[in-house]
């Protein structure tokens, strides 16, 4: 299997290109007005795939995100090493109603096999999307990366749990999260680095083809999910969920897929 997950980009390439990735970012975590959705209620989402027409993938797609991720099942593979140049960015925050989201400053990349992804934003899932052996954590953060030439995604998960302390990087985020849903607000003098966001060991992980987690729910997204943690204060989670509510898609099958370690 060495670099097992290599050929599988270089096919999801193709397939990103043709359904252009670009217009799917851009709807991917703010749907129109006349395509509301919710995670719960008659919007839920076991109604997403019939909400629209370009919602489809939502209940057709046989390589929806998230999944379990099962280490008994999981491929051992001789994985390509991730390169992250991830810079400081000038603090944009937005409530969507449906996470809170930062949109990233121009120029921090991820290297993913011979391929560079920009940094375009990163949000928030509460509880996670992604399990472990059937076991969930409190938070998860996912980083949406794009390959300016082809389109491609590439959207980074990282497990939250909960810790002693409250996470430095993460508390000037929260002190401005907005509290209602509206445009994103540019925060003065105040800077984010997503790189302390990621875990201290960031070459154990899993690796899948998948799909985006909301509507449209573009199965388009290359996903790295690390093993590692990195951990949050409780009273973090709960101002999450006092701003957003829980806002995470149920798990989805395997079906006839498979994952990389």
């Amino acid at each position: 299997m060495r670099n097992a997950f290599k050929y599988l980009t270089l096919s999801v390439l193709g397939i990103s290109t043709a359904f252009g990735v670009a217009s799917i970012v851009e709807q991917s975590f703010a749907a129109p007005e006349s395509q509301e959705w919710s995670y719960e209620g008659a919007d839920g989402p076991e109604a997403w795939g019939g909400i629209s027409e370009e919602f489809e993938a939502c209940a057709l797609g046989t390589q929806q995100s998230p999944i379990d991720l099962q280490n008994g099942d999981a491929i051992d593979a001789e994985l390509t090493e991730l390169e992250f140049n991830y810079q400081p960015s000038a603090l944009n925050v937005l409530n969507n109603g449906h996470t809170i989201q930062v949109n990233y400053s121009p120029g921090s990349t991820l290297t993913l096999d011979e391929q560079t992804y920009e940094l375009l934003q990163f949000h928030f899932h509460d509880p996670s999307e992604h399990t472990v052996d059937g076991s969930s954590y409190p938070m998860e953060v996912h980083f949406v990366h794009q390959n300016a030439e082809t389109g491609a995604l590439a959207v980074v998960g990282v497990l939250l749990d909960i810790g002693a302390d409250d996470n430095v990087t993460l508390q000037p985020i929260w002190d401005h999260i907005p509290s209602e849903a509206g445009p994103a607000v540019d925060v003065d003098g105040v800077d984010v680095n997503a790189a302390e966001l990621l875990p201290d060991t960031t070459q154990e992980n899993y690796r899948y083809f998948g799909s985006l987690t909301t509507p449209p729910c573009s199965e388009t997204v290359n996903w790295i999910v690390m093993k590692e943690t990195v951990t949050v204060s409780f009273q973090q989670v709960e101002q999450f969920a006092a701003a957003v509510g829980e806002n995470a898609r149920p798990i989805q099958t395997l079906g006839r897929r498979f994952v990389l370690d």
